[in-house]
């Protein structure tokens, strides 16, 4: 399979059915460049507005709405020695009586080490002057172009992927995503080096970096939400506001998954979800808000 290097010109703000930038066949690697979340490059030069430009779309042989894509996540190396984050809480996170004790939000610069793999603030408060966090790279914002002809702002997300901003979506997890159009056409950007739970900033530690994945087509394998593996877990992605529908729906789809590919009616796999299921809250900031639905290999062990 081909290994193709990519650098992009052209940056788009809403997933939907662009011209392709690169065709792919099924099974080959693409290391990419991103830009951050407001569109600068790894040489801190503006290239692209602001919400999260995507590189792409990469149009995938083969790929038939009806199918999976499968995209595994080889590698994130960061490309630019700085993100940025704001300096406070967001206001929807918090008692509507604290959000008046906040200054007005900030953008604020931070200082990222790849040798050590660490993070830390460029101008840190006094208490912080001595506080770093570790460099964990992850994709906020990727995923294939909707049905029905749509272009989705990169600032929210639904079945088709978008801003989910799960900080489990890193090098060694492979995501599937419902392909809707003619070869799914692909996007990916907006990568943080460090990201909570949540998102309770509105931002991760936004940079630029280079990306390294495989798209492989799951020829027939409808899915309704995005799925993933890890090494240890499968996972379900549901997006939507309010939070208990998008839980909703990342919960329906394990349900779906275990019946579909472990051979479990409703009342097995309710067994094995009831006892087993673990869930993360991805994100609470974007206009959909993200619920992660986990099981783990071990407990699917003889099963299917």
């Amino acid at each position: 399979m081909t290994h193709h290097h990519f650098t992009p010109s052209t940056l788009h703000n809403t997933l939907g059915s662009h011209a392709p930038t690169l065709v792919i066949a099924s099974g080959d690697t693409v290391t990419a460049g991103t830009a951050d979340a407001h569109g600068f490059d790894a040489r801190g030069a503006k290239i692209a507005d602001r919400p999260n430009p995507m590189t792409g779309p990469f149009f995938i042989e083969g790929a038939e709405p009806g199918d999976a894509l499968l995209v595994a996540i080889r590698d994130i190396r960061m490309t630019r020695a700085t993100g940025w984050t704001f300096d406070t809480l967001s206001p929807n996170v918090v008692d509507p009586s604290a959000v008046q004790r906040f200054p007005a939000r900030s953008k604020v610069a931070w200082l990222i080490d790849a040798a050590s793999g660490r993070a830390r603030l460029a101008e840190p408060p006094a208490s912080l002057a001595d506080w770093s966090v570790a460099v964990e790279p992850m994709i906020g914002c990727f995923g294939v172009a909707p049905d029905l002809g749509q272009a989705i702002s990169t600032a929210t997300s639904g079945r088709y992927g978008g801003n989910m901003d799960y900080r489990g979506c890193k090098a060694g997890v492979e995501v599937m995503f419902p392909v809707a159009v003619p070869g799914a056409l692909f996007f990916l950007g907006d990568v943080h080096a460090q990201q909570c739970d949540g998102e309770i900033v509105g931002t991760g530690i936004e940079t630029a970096a280079e990306v390294t994945f495989t798209a492989r087509v799951l020829k027939g394998q409808k899915i309704g939400w995005p799925r993933g593996l890890n090494a240890t877990e499968i996972f379900t992605i549901g997006n939507a506001r309010p939070l208990d529908q998008a839980l909703q729906h990342a919960t329906t789809e394990m349900l779906d998954w275990l019946m579909t590919d472990y051979a479990l009616d409703e009342v097995a796999a309710s067994h094995v979800m009831g006892q087993c299921v673990r869930y993360d809250v991805a994100n609470v900031f974007n206009p959909a808000y993200s619920v992660v639905c986990r099981v783990a290999r071990e407990a699917l062990t003889g099963l299917g």
